[in-house]
């Protein structure tokens, strides 16, 4: 008799506990890592203890949702290596990429900051630098990237269209696809090009940059 009401509560539990989980992932999107979890709990209609029982700190949260949104960027990195055409599978890639970090401020700033991604951000780059460095190099191999383009590059081109989508979201959700199509068509490889005066960062200097940049929250 005592146990279908446990087995009701935990499903209970875990249905709490997405329903948290979801509006984290809302939230962040919007309003970055300044988000607390009272705010959480105002935005999925919870009482404040609820989203405590499940995650005690922001931190907690923040592991949670971190994971997913790396999964979403290797399975982008994956579906472009399928692609037959180097060149459009790194644009797909690129496109891809950067609509998830113009439109998701808080992966934006958990992927580009170790304030709140810390050694994960680590982790996730174990993951994603072999395939996107393979990304890079078939399409350069192919003769349809310019021969100094890097592999640190390309998170930083979600860097940008991210700081377009921050910077005038509200006027034109749209505007940061105009900058990245520039973008990508400087990256195309010509005959003659000069080339681009300053040199990728190196993966330590990613590093450093990463430490050193602290979003608001």
């Amino acid at each position: 008799m005592i146990d279908k009401p446990c087995r009701g509560l935990r499903k209970d539990a875990e249905r709490n506990r997405q329903r948290v989980l979801a509006a984290a992932r809302e939230l962040f999107a919007v309003k970055g890592m300044e988000a607390t979890l009272n705010d959480v709990a105002h935005h999925a209609n919870v009482g404040v203890g609820t989203v405590y029982r499940r995650f005690a700190t922001k931190e907690d949260l923040v592991e949670a949702i971190f994971e997913d949104g790396i999964d979403q960027v290797v399975c982008l990195a994956e579906t472009a290596l399928q692609q037959q055409d180097s060149w459009q599978g790194f644009v797909w890639f690129v496109e891809r990429l950067c609509e998830l970090t113009a439109t998701d401020r808080g992966l934006r700033e958990m992927v580009y900051s170790k304030a709140y991604g810390g050694d994960r951000v680590e982790r996730a780059r174990l993951r994603l630098v072999p395939m996107v460095s393979k990304l890079v190099e078939r399409a350069r191999d192919d003769g349809h990237l310019r021969p100094d383009v890097e592999s640190t590059d390309m998170p930083i081109l979600g860097l940008l269209a991210g700081t377009v989508g921050e910077w005038a979201g509200h006027v034109d959700p749209e505007l940061w696809r105009r900058y990245v199509a520039i973008l990508l068509d400087g990256m195309r490889h010509r005959d003659g090009q000069q080339r681009i005066p300053v040199t990728a960062l190196e993966h330590r200097q990613m590093d450093e940059a990463m430490r050193g940049w602290r979003p608001a929250g």
